[in-house]
C-alpha cells in the first residue's frame, strides 16, 4: 500500500473512530493535521462532531473493505441496519457489524450541502459515507433534497437517493417512492421497495405487492421484506402464493418471515408444506420460525416431524424452539427426544422448550435429567433451568449429584435454583451451601433460597434461533 493510500486509510479510521466514539476522550489529529475535538453526551450516546470535509477527502481512493468498515460505524434511527439495504455503493463489500444506539446531531447546512454533492461522487466510498451520514439527519432537513435526486438522470444517484430516503424514513417521499418502483433500474426498483418498507406507510402496500414478480430477485427481496413490516393481514395471500411458487430460496425464505413476522394463522398450512418439502434449508429453518412465531397448534405435527427427521441441525433446533414457543404441552415427549439430539444446540433448545411449556408439578423427563451431565456448558445451563421450572421433587436426587461435580458457576446457581424451586428441605444439603468454601455457593444458595419465594434471580437462557432476513 502506497504512502498516499495509507494516509487516507488512517485518516478514514480516525474519522470514523471519532464519529462513533461513545466515550470521552483527547483530540485526534485529522489526514490533514488538524484536529477533531467536542464533547460527547453520553447519556444521549452521541459521537463526537466530526469534519465533513476531513472524512470525505479520507474516503476519496480508500480500499473497498477499509471504507465498509468505516461506514458501518455510521448509523441512524429505526429497524434493521445498513446490511439489509438491497443496493448500497459498496454493497459487494458489506462488513457484519452491529451498533443500533448511534444518533447524531444535526450538521451544519455547509456540510449538509457537501453530503448531497458526495451522493454523485465517482467514488463508491464517498457515496456510501455520504449518504450514511445523510441518513442520520432528521427527514425534513434532507428529504426534499433527496426527492428531487431521486428523479435524477443518473441511475445511481436515483438508488442513493431511494436508499437515503428510507434511512430518514421520510413520510414526503412515499408518493415518489412508490413512482420509483416503476424505474427501469434494478437497484433503484429494490432500494425504493426497501425504503417504502422503513417508512411504514400503508399506502405503498399494493404497489409493493405488485413487485412479488419483478423479473430481478433483489427486487423481490426488498419487495416481500417490505410487505413483512407493513402489519397488514392483505398481503397475506400473495406472501402465500410468493413462499409456494417464487424459484429463488432467498425469496421463499423472506416470504416464510414475513408470514411470521405478520402472525399470519392464514399461512399455516403454507408454511407447514414448505417445512416439510422445500428443499433449501434456510427456507424449512424459516417456516419452523415461523410456525414458532405465529403460535397455532395446527403447526405442531410438522415440527414434530422435523424434529424428527431433518438432517440439519438448524432446522431442528428451530422447530423445537418453536415447540416451546407455542408452548403445547401434549408435545412433552416429542422435546423430551429431542434431549438425545446429536447436535448440542438441539439438545439445549430442547432443554429449554420443556421449561418453556409451563407445566409445573411435572415429571421431568428421564433425557431432561441426563443433560445435567452434558458436555456443553450452555445445555447443562438451560437443563438446570428447565428444572427449576419443572419443580419435580423426583429429580432432586440427580440434581443434589450434578453441583457436587459442576464447575460453571452459572450453572452451579441454576442448580441451586433448581434445588430450592423443586422443594429442597434437607438440613445437611442447605447447611452444606450456606457452609461452602466457595464464597460464589453460598452467595447462590441464599439467592436460591430467596428465589424459591420471591423473584428469579437468574435470566432465562433464551436459546439462539433467530433467523431474521
Amino acid at each position: 500500500m502506497n504512502g498516499v493510500i495509507m494516509q487516507r486509510v488512517l485518516g478514514l479510521a480516525i474519522a470514523t473512530f471519532a464519529f462513533s466514539s461513545l466515550s470521552g476522550g483527547p483530540a485526534v489529529a485529522t489526514v490533514d493535521g488538524s484536529n477533531f475535538s467536542g464533547t460527547i453526551d453520553q447519556g444521549r450516546h452521541r459521537g463526537v462532531p466530526i469534519d465533513v470535509t476531513a472524512l470525505l477527502t479520507a474516503a476519496k481512493g480508500a480500499p473497498p473493505m477499509i471504507c465498509s468498515l468505516a461506514a458501518n460505524s455510521i448509523r441512524n434511527w429505526g429497524w434493521g441496519d445498513w446490511n439489509d439495504a438491497p443496493a448500497t455503493p459498496l454493497s459487494f463489500a458489506k462488513a457484519i457489524t452491529s451498533n443500533n444506539d448511534f444518533s447524531s446531531e444535526a450538521f451544519p447546512a455547509a456540510d449538509i450541502q457537501q453530503l448531497l454533492a458526495g451522493l454523485s461522487a465517482d467514488d463508491a466510498c464517498v457515496r456510501e459515507l455520504s449518504v450514511r451520514l445523510i441518513g442520520t439527519q432528521k427527514p425534513e432537513t434532507v428529504g426534499g433534497e433527496l426527492i428531487t435526486r431521486l428523479s435524477a438522470s443518473d441511475a445511481g444517484l436515483r438508488s442513493v437517493a431511494a436508499l437515503g430516503l428510507g434511512l430518514v424514513e421520510a413520510q414526503n417521499g412515499v408518493d415518489p417512492l412508490i413512482r420509483a418502483l416503476r424505474d427501469a433500474s434494478v437497484d433503484v426498483r429494490a432500494n425504493s421497495a426497501w425504503a417504502l418498507g422503513r417508512i411504514e406507510n400503508g399506502r405503498a402496500l399494493q404497489p409493493l405487492l405488485g413487485l412479488f414478480s419483478d423479473d430481478a430477485e433483489k427486487v423481490r427481496l426488498a419487495a416481500v421484506s417490505s410487505a413483512g413490516h407493513l402489519d397488514s393481514i392483505s398481503s397475506v395471500p400473495a406472501l402465500i402464493r410468493v413462499l409456494r411458487q417464487d424459484t429463488s430460496p432467498n425469496v421463499r425464505r423472506v416470504a416464510a418471515w414475513a408470514l411470521g413476522n405478520l402472525e399470519a394463522r392464514d399461512g399455516v398450512t403454507a408454511l407447514v408444506d414448505a417445512l416439510a418439502r422445500d428443499s433449501d434449508a434456510r427456507v424449512r429453518e424459516m417456516s419452523a420460525w415461523a410456525l414458532g412465531n405465529i403460535e397455532d397448534r395446527r403447526g405442531v405435527p410438522a415440527l414434530g416431524t422435523a424434529i424428527r427427521g431433518d438432517a440439519e441441525d438448524r432446522v431442528r433446533e428451530t422447530a423445537v424452539w418453536a415447540i416451546g414457543k407455542i408452548e403445547d404441552r401434549s408435545a412433552m415427549d416429542l422435546l423430551a427426544s429431542a434431549t438425545g439430539d446429536r447436535s448440542a444446540n438441539v439438545r439445549g433448545t430442547a432443554a429449554w422448550a420443556i421449561g418453556q411449556l409451563d407445566a409445573e408439578g411435572t415429571r421431568a423427563p428421564a433425557g431432561l435429567l441426563r443433560l445435567l451431565t452434558d458436555e456443553s456448558t450452555d445445555v447443562r445451563l438451560k437443563a438446570a433451568w428447565a428444572l427449576g421450572q419443572l419443580q419435580d421433587s423426583n429429580a432432586l436426587v440427580a440434581i443434589r449429584d450434578a453441583l457436587k461435580v459442576e464447575k460453571n458457576d452459572r450453572v452451579r446457581k441454576a442448580l441451586i435454583r433448581a434445588l430450592m424451586k423443586s422443594g429442597e428441605n434437607s438440613q445437611q444439603t442447605l447447611t452444606e451451601l450456606l457452609n461452602s468454601s466457595d464464597p460464589q455457593v453460598r452467595e447462590a444458595a441464599v439467592r436460591g433460597i430467596a428465589g424459591a419465594r420471591s423473584f428469579d434471580p437468574w435470566p432465562w437462557p433464551w436459546p439462539r434461533p433467530r433467523p431474521f432476513p
